[in-house]
């Protein structure tokens, strides 16, 4: 029974390795090569396979997936003989597995020693300026060189990447140092035109600003001036309507007399001629009040002329419009200029006085107030109130 035992685990391990070798399950982007006898027989792809146990032999297990392999840094000369170290980075996939193993004994060291010289032919043209600035096409390049070469060994390159270019150290500071001139240019050239701007800013804003306020202040002048008038006109329109006496009139004048002298820094003060004749009148007034003075009631001249009421300045007051206004004060003012000018022209030749005739009339002279004599009394002036007794 032991050598039967035996004999019947040997057929069942014998059994075991058979099957083994027999049925092969292939993983999903997995290639397996088969050969048969030591030759090429088929590829299998995902899925489960029978194989001839003991005839058939898996020479390879081929990853078709897309794949990516960093290569050392690789030391390259540019064209201005500076050394750079470069770091690639490749992304290839395998389309043809048989190709990948029977074309060529290690694809990735054909791939990466195609890539240096590749890599060094691109760079040896371009200095190092170029070299910094164009890796969209030292990477275009390399992909083209290097999907063209591993097409025959079934591989093909998906993207080619410089993942570093480290150029000398000496070299890195001179460039660090002239780039950071440049940006200190930049800046100085910006904040040169900004200043420049603020100042043109600034300079127009003054401009308008002191447009405006002349302006303004010519229409205020304007609107001043004719409210003046208008008060003016008012005045005189309310003393005329209300018909004064001269009596009035000489109160009038008095009660403005002690303004005159109003003030510490008066010293002296002249006195007016009219003032004796107002002081005449109030001397006459002041006599005759037991009388008929003028508390008494009456007038033989003629008594207050009552006005009735007064109209309200500013029911018909109607502003100019200022633009209008200004333009007319403009107008007014070059005239006026314009007059000055032709009169201060000089005369070329004076012309002699021409003999005054006979019958001519004789030139205007200003009126002068009359005198009244000092015998002729002064009416008495009456009461704003006619009920109110005399003083």
């Amino acid at each position: 029974m032991g050598a039967g035992f035996i004999v019947l685990l040997v057929l069942v391990a014998f059994a075991l390795i058979v099957l083994f070798r027999t049925v092969r399950i292939v993983p999903q982007q997995t290639a397996l090569i088969i050969e048969r006898l030591g030759r090429y027989s088929r590829t299998l792809e995902g899925g489960i396979h029978f194989l001839v146990p003991f005839v058939d032999k898996v020479r390879a297990n081929v990853d078709l997936r897309e794949q990516v392999v960093s290569f050392p840094p690789q030391p390259v000369i540019t064209s201005d003989n500076l050394v750079v170290n470069i770091d690639t980075v490749i992304y290839y996939s395998v389309i043809d597995a048989k190709s990948a193993v029977y074309e060529i004994a290690n694809f990735i060291q054909g791939i990466e020693q195609l890539t240096v010289t590749t890599l060094r032919n691109v760079i040896g043209s371009l200095d190092l300026e170029q070299t910094l600035t164009s890796r969209d096409q030292i990477n275009a390049q390399l992909r083209g060189v290097l999907d063209e070469a591993t097409g025959k060994w079934g591989i093909r390159v998906n993207r080619v990447e410089l993942k570093a270019i480290d150029p000398p150290h000496s070299v890195q500071e001179s460039m660090e140092k002239q780039m950071k001139a440049e940006r200190e240019r930049r800046a100085q050239i910006l904040y040169a035109e900004g200043t420049k701007q603020s100042a043109i800013l600034t300079a127009e804003g003054e401009k308008q600003s002191q447009i405006l306020r002349a302006e303004g202040s010519a229409q205020a002048r304007i609107l001043e001036a004719q409210g003046q008038a208008r008060a003016i006109q008012q005045v005189f329109d309310a003393i005329h309507r209300g018909k004064p006496t001269q009596k009035l009139l000489a109160y009038q004048y008095l009660q403005v007399l002690p303004q005159i002298a109003r003030g510490d820094a008066n010293k002296m003060w002249i006195i007016p001629s009219e003032l004796t004749d107002a002081l005449k009148g109030i001397g006459g007034m002041l006599g005759r009040g037991e009388g008929g003075g003028p508390f008494s009631g009456g007038d033989e001249d003629g008594g207050w002329v009552d006005p009735g009421p007064l109209k309200d300045a500013f029911d018909e007051t109607q502003l100019e419009d200022p633009m209008q206004a200004l333009a007319e004060a403009r107008g007014m003012a070059g005239k006026a200029s314009q007059e000055a000018t032709e009169h201060a022209a000089p005369v070329k030749r004076v012309q002699p006085p021409m003999p005054r005739p006979a019958d001519a009339v004789p030139e205007f002279e200003p009126p002068t107030a009359p005198t009244p004599p000092a015998t002729e009394p002064i009416p008495p002036m009456e009461s704003e109130d006619p009920n109110r007794p005399p003083a």
